[in-house]
């Protein structure tokens, strides 16, 4: 399903949003994390894909790989963190923010407490922080939440906490935990009365979009080098902050934003249907784990309400079949590693791309030149395994392959 956002508008970065998120803040965030040893000291790769460009009959098709960002295996390796050193540093100004990650600071840290519920990458990213910190860390997960991203937040030393609901029920006690033990929420979704700790975390994910300006040469004001970015949903919180960079650099020459969910988890479709964060309309419960999220982060929506151009809906097979289009590559194509949220953009393209209709409401034609964020590698690796229907270390030899032939760095 697409639907056009009536609320969208081609005007300046509102100076109300840029109080919230800003260049100059993600540049901040970003040097703070440059030194952390669970960050990539370079870029992640940009791809460009000229087979699958003209497959989609497109000028342009990329791929932000954040597969490559992190051992932890997902872009949010970018917004736990840095949302983690921020809330120190309110609670310890005089301290230096790039000592927090390389643990200077660990016997001040000691008794302090963070709690969070996750699909798994966001727990991960927070555990793995919290860990290098020198603080505890308590992550609570839902009932879809694999036995294997269980163990991969246990091990970086998190206590993990179970519960029978889903994620929307698991945020619900994380709050509940740390009001009752004098805990810290450290939460990439905000509600009333919590926005800081949101803020930061996207914050965190403009890293992303720094890079993409960095790697395309986009100068300030100008269209640059996409017509169209596709980006996750969730909760809205990684859209709201590649979406609140870009707006800024590039104002009313931004680029089409589409934002894709699926079709069971569909909160930020209906937001835009009714004006105001909503909750999604299906069962919630996706393969594409990291999207399967019930309600919109009110913060997040004050960035995607008049911003986002198209919100489209997806199938999990669409999720699974672009999970394996990646994997394969081509001739011309290197192979990567998307895991089944990773792949979103990816799924909605190609389903636009089948329907005249849809890419003319979209629009979509042979000249466009489409952005997507391969937002996770294989997080799960026996889950990608059963999707993907290869293993992420198969892909990585191939990639490696292409790369020796093809003389890329």
């Amino acid at each position: 399903m697409l639907i056009a956002n009536p609320r969208a508008a081609r005007t300046l970065y509102p100076a109300e949003l840029r109080a919230i998120l800003s260049i100059d803040k993600a540049r901040q965030s970003r040097q703070w994390l440059s030194h952390w040893r669970e960050i990539a000291p370079v870029a992640t790769p940009l791809h460009d894909l000229p087979d699958l460009a003209e497959a989609l009959q497109i000028a342009r098709f990329s791929v932000k790989d954040e597969s490559a960002r992190s051992p932890l295996g997902s872009f949010k390796a970018l917004g736990a963190p840095a949302a983690l050193v921020r809330q120190i540093l309110r609670l310890h100004p005089d301290i230096d923010p790039q000592g927090v990650l390389a643990g200077r600071y660990a016997d001040r840290l000691k008794n302090y407490t963070v709690v969070s519920a996750t699909d798994g990458n966001h727990g991960r990213g927070l555990a793995a922080a919290a860990r290098d910190a020198g603080c505890y860390c308590v992550i609570v997960l839902h009932a879809n939440v694999s036995q294997e991203r269980e163990k991969a937040i246990a091990a970086y030393g998190a206590q993990i906490v179970r519960i029978a609901g889903n994620y929307d029920e698991s945020v619900q006690e994380a709050a509940r935990l740390a009001s009752a033990h004098g805990w810290q929420v450290v939460s990439d979704t905000s509600y009333e009365g919590y926005e800081d700790i949101p803020r930061d975390v996207m914050q965190g994910y403009g890293t992303i979009a720094a890079e993409i300006v960095e790697q395309t040469a986009v100068q300030p004001d100008t269209a640059g080098a996409y017509t169209h970015v596709m980006l996750q949903g969730g909760v809205g919180g990684m859209a709201a902050g590649l979406i609140s960079y870009l707006w800024e650099h590039q104002g009313v020459n931004r680029p089409r934003f589409i934002v894709v969910e699926p079709v069971q988890a569909d909160c930020l479709m209906q937001s835009a249907i009714q004006g105001r964060p909503a909750r999604a309309t299906g069962s919630v419960d996706s393969v594409m784990a990291g999207l399967a999220c019930g309600e919109t982060s009110p913060l997040a929506w004050r960035f995607l309400d008049t911003s986002v151009d198209h919100f489209a809906t997806i199938e999990d097979n669409e999720a699974i079949d672009a999970m394996r289009v990646l994997a394969r590559g081509s001739e011309q194509d290197i192979p990567i590693v998307a895991g089944e949220s990773g792949v979103a953009g990816l799924a909605a393209l190609r389903r636009l791309r089948g329907d005249a209709s849809l890419s003319a409401q979209a629009g979509l034609d042979a000249q466009s030149r489409v952005l997507i964020i391969n937002t996770e590698g294989a997080t799960a690796p026996s889950v990608f395994r059963q999707l993907a229907g290869t293993s992420a270390d198969e892909i990585l030899q191939r990639q490696q392959q292409f790369s020796r032939k093809n003389h890329v760095r």
